[in-house]
């Protein structure tokens, strides 16, 4: 930890330079600001995966800055939306704390699921808690994430997709590796999914969407400064870069010319949790903004016909004591049970993917309501 007299130097220097600035926020004492820089990286998680740094996507979002400005009148759009006030209502799920991993992708991913399918069912009572555990623990651990290389939306959102994720009931969340194990029972039968998602590019089309639609997990870099965010509308003043972070865009308001946030550090950060950045504000709005187009509830998944799953590694293999009771990770798409149908059958996938599992060979195979029904290696 810093030491106490440092922290109230740096929050003091800060103060002051707001005012110098003519800062629109307030800063002050929050659950981060005591945290080393070492210990507050570690609740950044938003890493970039095509090869761009953090300094590429900044310069990146400034040079679109003019086209931005131009874009952020929405026609057809209030000046200002709040869901959690639509009319007295409020389509938000409470804020999570995170902790100490950089999981942030996963309560950001989770957030805007959760709030896109209370909007989908026009209910804001709607009980709806996904699992981040088995978002970052599971999915996000079969592609190489986890507490200190983090994540990026688009690949959660394409795990969710797939593979789908569970309610936080049957999977909690503690901050720390879980390694999929845990899982409630029958939580095969628990699973939420995306039915599709997109990136959105123009400011225009956010505000469309929140207005419509549901929020918007987004991702963006983050300063030294940050972390002192008691309320306002959040503009960069001072500190170093130390790293990204995602989080969930829930409303907007064209008179402060800035998004409203849901963020993953409890609520003794920010506004109860919530905070608003300026537009154009540290990438927030180029970076990893993406759109969930639906979520399904496990009642709604219907029965698909069989298609072809090609080029993929199993990850892992899962069997009990019950007859013909096994089940392949495969990478990208999740728990796949090995059919049932016939000793024959079962004994020979069960043996092809334990041989492609060792040999780390990947396979094509044929499924039906995600049960392998043949397969091949490749």
């Amino acid at each position: 930890m810093p030491d106490e007299n440092e922290t109230q130097r740096q929050l003091t220097r800060l103060r002051s330079l707001l005012t110098e600035k003519g800062g629109s926020w307030r800063a002050g004492e929050t659950s981060m600001s005591a945290l080393s820089d070492a210990m507050f990286k570690r609740r950044l998680g938003a890493r970039p995966t095509d090869g761009r740094t953090l300094a590429d996507i900044e310069r990146q979002a400034a040079a679109r800055s003019a086209a931005l400005l131009a874009e952020r009148r929405a026609p057809g759009t209030p000046a200002a939306y709040d869901l959690r006030n639509v009319g007295g209502k409020n389509f938000i799920t409470q804020i999570k704390d995170q902790g100490a991993c950089g999981s942030c992708v996963a309560f950001g991913v989770c957030a805007a699921m959760e709030g896109t399918l209370r909007v989908q069912e026009n209910d804001p009572n709607l009980s709806i808690d996904l699992s981040e555990a088995h978002l970052f623990y599971c999915h996000g651990r079969a592609q190489g994430r986890n507490c200190d290389n983090g994540w990026i939306p688009d690949e959660a959102l394409q795990a969710c997709q797939n593979a789908g994720i569970v309610d936080d009931a049957c999977y909690p969340y503690t901050a720390g590796d879980q390694d999929c194990t845990g899982r409630c029972s029958g939580w095969q039968q628990r699973l939420h999914k995306v039915t599709a998602f997109h990136t959105v590019s123009a400011t225009a089309d956010m505000k469309t969407w929140l207005s419509t639609k549901g929020p918007l997990p987004a991702c963006f870099v983050v300063y030294a400064d940050f972390r002192h965010y008691r309320s306002g509308v959040y503009r960069h003043v001072s500190g170093e870069q130390l790293g990204g972070h995602c989080v969930s865009i829930v409303g907007y308001n064209d008179s402060d010319q800035c998004w409203i946030c849901k963020n993953s550090w409890g609520t003794g950060w920010g506004e109860d949790g919530f905070f608003k950045i300026g537009y154009g504000e540290c990438a927030i709005d180029t970076w990893q903004v993406c759109a969930v187009e639906g979520v399904t509830k496990p009642e709604e998944h219907h029965e698909e016909e069989g298609v072809w799953q090609r080029n993929r590694l199993v990850t892992a293999l899962w069997c009990n004591g019950q007859p013909r009771n096994a089940w392949i990770y495969a990478d990208g798409l999740g728990w796949r049970r090995i059919t049932p149908d016939s000793d024959v059958t079962f004994l020979n996938l069960l043996y092809q993917s334990a041989g492609a599992k060792a040999a780390r060979r990947r396979v094509n195979f044929f499924e039906e309501r995600d049960t392998v029904k043949e397969i091949y290696v490749l």
